[in-house]
């Protein structure tokens, strides 16, 4: 335990030729690091190839390699490394060539032992930062990069130059397309190339809000502005000031809220709640719909002029219906990462698996397959998933064998929301109209299925057998 302890200790490498100087260092630092002790500029560099040092505290004049010479081979080869230069003979040129060679600091001797604690102190609290931050961003990068949106199907394609184009730009984006599949992974993509990568990524899911709840949670509000309201709040937009804000599911955004979103696009600033104050935002705005944003403006339900606002750049995610070509690719992506997880050996799909998983409509796109292919990790036992891995709702719903019951059979060559809504009705009925476990199977939330039904019955194409409400 107390060996453990002692590793988790800084390792600071002390080069100065005079012993004396060497060995009162050593004195001083061992209280709170590893310190191990050097000569010269050779025998520092053979210690940094078997040791892991933090902190390199060499003297500038020394015979052979000098402190300059010792601190670019440092450099080169150990950049992580922290490097402090010390001389008795301290002058402003030796302490600008030292920072140029990338020294994090310079002292003069004899040294001031509480200031060389504090230094180092802050040296190594900003490195470990540094690299937390590096680390973090490499994960982000990871989860939300473009390396990360699978697929080559030309649909596909088509996406990915598109987000290449706007990313850098200042443009306002809206993102359309299906439940499930992967608007908000498209925003991050376009929030992590832009220059703006370095500021906050704010999402807000406007469906999952009440309309007087949204404006508050967007725009913030003043201290008694309304019940609850106990102290100033900042909104979403505030948060996201020099970053991206995330409007998912704005067309479900009342009107009253429309007409000050289209007044916060036009001039970057607005009131909060309760609030005379006007705030000032430069924020880079991403929407998403999985709603005919266009057709709402037709029919009266969303602002024309916000609609303009929002679709400078028009990115339309497909239906994984569409891009049937992916979905090998994204069983493979999916058991890796769940295999993973899990702990699980799983090295493959059988081709039989993969023919009836390649066959299915998916009406909840990329997050029902994801979701599948999680299930299938978790319940599979043999050492590759074969078809009897695959769900019996999958399994009978292929696109081969497309719904039977006739009120919800397309027409042949029948449109895509004809197949998309055969197959809701098919699997509504196959659970007794229970709406959680239809919603469950189709990998859709329980309110898209409620609004999916709606939207039939609005549009006359609901059977009669089958009701817009019932058991959630």
């Amino acid at each position: 335990m107390a060996e453990k302890q002692e590793l988790k200790r800084p390792m600071v490498l002390i080069v100065d030729d005079d012993r004396n100087t060497r060995e009162g260092l050593q004195r001083a630092l061992q209280r709170r690091y590893r310190v191990r002790l050097a000569e010269d500029g050779a025998r520092a560099l053979e210690m940094l190839a078997d040791n892991e040092v933090d902190v390199l505290l060499s003297d500038l004049r020394m015979p052979g390699m000098d402190g300059l010479g010792l601190l670019r081979r440092v450099q080169a080869q150990h950049p992580a490394t922290i490097s402090i230069l010390l001389t008795a003979y301290g002058s402003v040129e030796s302490a600008v060539e030292a920072m140029k060679q990338g020294a994090c600091d310079f002292l003069t001797k004899p040294v001031n032992l509480d200031h060389l604690e504090l230094l180092i102190e802050r040296a190594l609290r900003a490195r470990d930062m540094e690299l937390n931050n590096r680390e973090l961003r490499t994960q982000l990068d990871h989860k939300f990069g473009m390396e990360n949106i699978v697929g080559d199907s030309p649909p596909m394609q088509q996406v990915f130059d598109i987000v290449r184009q706007a990313a850098p730009t200042t443009a306002t984006v809206l993102i359309q397309g299906p439940s499930g599949t992967g608007k908000e992974l498209i925003a991050h993509a376009i929030h992590r190339l832009s220059s703006r990568a370095k500021g906050a990524f704010v999402a807000v899911h406007c469906a999952a809000l009440s309309s007087s709840l949204l404006e508050s949670e967007l725009f913030g509000h003043e201290k008694g502005a309304f019940t609850g309201a106990l102290a100033r709040r900042k909104g979403r937009f505030e948060l996201a000031d020099g970053g991206t804000l995330f409007l998912d599911e704005i067309s479900e955004i009342d009107p009253a809220t429309q007409v000050k979103l289209l007044r916060v696009l036009e001039e970057r600033r607005f009131e909060r709640v309760g609030g005379m104050e006007l705030v000032e935002v430069d924020i880079r705005l991403i929407a998403a719909c999985n709603r005919d944003l266009k057709a709402l403006v037709a029919q009266g339900k969303f602002r024309e002029d916000l609609y303009f606002r929002l679709n400078v750049v028009d990115i339309y995610l497909p239906p994984l219906l569409e891009r049937a070509g992916d979905i090998p690719l994204l069983c493979d992506r999916f058991l890796k990462e769940y295999a993973e997880r899990n702990h699980k050996a799983v090295p493959g799909l059988t081709p039989d698996a993969l023919h009836l998983l390649t066959a299915y409509s998916w009406p909840g796109n990329v997050r029902e397959l994801r979701n599948t292919i999680e299930k299938m990790v978790v319940l599979g036992r043999g050492e590759k998933l074969t078809a009897r891995d695959v769900p019996a709702g999958i399994r009978e719903g292929g696109r081969e064998r497309l719904p039977v019951t006739r009120s919800a059979q397309p027409a042949a060559g029948g449109s895509l929301a004809d197949m998309e809504r055969a197959k809701i009705l098919t699997v509504l009925r196959n659970q007794n109209d229970n709406r959680s476990r239809a919603a469950q199977e189709l990998g859709i939330s329980r309110r898209t299925l409620h609004r999916k039904l709606n939207e039939y019955r609005q549009q006359g194409v609901l059977p009669p057998d089958v009701s817009a409400g019932g058991e959630s």
